[in-house]
């Protein structure tokens, strides 16, 4: 079994929704009770604001604002908050971080510029000068299939020399790439690919920044302590069970789904900004199904 690196943030973190409300404005309230019901209630030692989960690209840098600051005041005390600020414009995006600190973000995440697909010095260039306008520790978010670019060994390993680039977010679904880093760098190594929970795990991860957190949080928390504390049957036997959980919450964009979910046993949700659209009937039901076949009868839903 591979020791993992200490972790920075905690083990268990969910990449939460931004809640709107019926006028599809940011439901500041509801994005409070949903983040004390994921710490409170599923034992979450963290939360990332802003991210792709959060709906980032279709939010105003005001409403990114008061999305961290009404969230750390209800939950900051209790569960470390990482703020999403990355962009694929360098100067936007270390706005959003003075903004993330100003706010108290305890963290930012800083996805690879998207669209744009610059080469792996301009990576490393935009990291290092996110990294350089805050105190706050940096995690990198390396998902190649939404940016276009993926980070390079070589190039986190550099990123890693950073004082406060300390982990990774790892969407790559490269499990050589994850070991070669693991063996050149200091970083902590947190899994963004549900799937890739337990695989992560074995090869040095430290933990999780989830979607299905959302509904399943303490499952995977448990699933994580059994892991390292050397119960790999047990870790085992709970991955397996997810693994409706995680086919149920990917087959659309995962935001449209876990939304679903949470208005369906009335958590805060509403609506996706477009263009997202909301889940289908047909959709909810298949999630209905997904999700009671993975141990969530609360889901149920009529067939009808």
């Amino acid at each position: 079994m591979t020791t993992p690196r200490p972790a920075p943030f905690g083990t268990m973190l969910t990449a939460m929704i931004t809640p709107f409300d019926g006028d599809g404005a940011v439901d500041i309230e509801g994005a409070q009770r949903l983040a004390t019901y994921l710490v409170d209630d599923l034992g979450h030692d963290g939360l990332v604001l802003n991210g792709t989960t959060g709906e980032a690209p279709t939010t105003t840098d005001a409403e990114k604002q008061h999305l961290i600051r009404s969230v750390v005041e209800a939950v900051g005390d209790r569960a470390r908050i990482l703020a999403g600020v990355g962009t694929y414009d360098t100067a936007h995006s270390i706005h959003l971080a003075a903004e993330a600190a100003a706010a108290g973000a305890h963290g930012l995440l800083v996805v690879s510029p998207y669209y744009n697909r610059p080469p792996q010095e301009g990576l490393i260039a935009h990291f290092t000068s996110i990294a350089d306008a805050t105190e706050l520790p940096v995690v990198t978010y390396d998902i190649p299939k939404r940016t276009g670019v993926a980070l390079e060994p070589d190039t986190l390993c550099r990123l890693a020399e950073h004082p406060r680039i300390v982990a990774n977010k790892d969407a790559k679904g490269d499990l050589e790439a994850a070991q070669r880093v693991l063996a050149r760098a200091d970083l902590a190594w947190y899994s963004g690919d549900d799937i890739l929970n337990l695989p992560l795990l074995s090869i040095g991860g430290c933990g999780f920044i989830s979607v299905v957190g959302h509904l399943v949080g303490d499952r995977l928390a448990a699933l994580a302590h059994a892991y390292l504390a050397g119960d790999i049957e047990r870790a085992t036997t709970i991955n397996r069970g997810l693994l409706p959980v995680y086919t149920g919450c990917f087959r659309t964009q995962a935001v449209i789904l876990i939304k679903a979910a949470l208005t369906h046993i009335g958590l805060p949700a509403g609506s996706v900004r477009a263009p997202l659209i909301d889940a289908t009937p047909e959709q909810i039901r298949q999630l209905s199904r997904d999700l009671t076949e993975g141990g969530l009868e609360t889901f149920a839903v009529d067939a009808a």
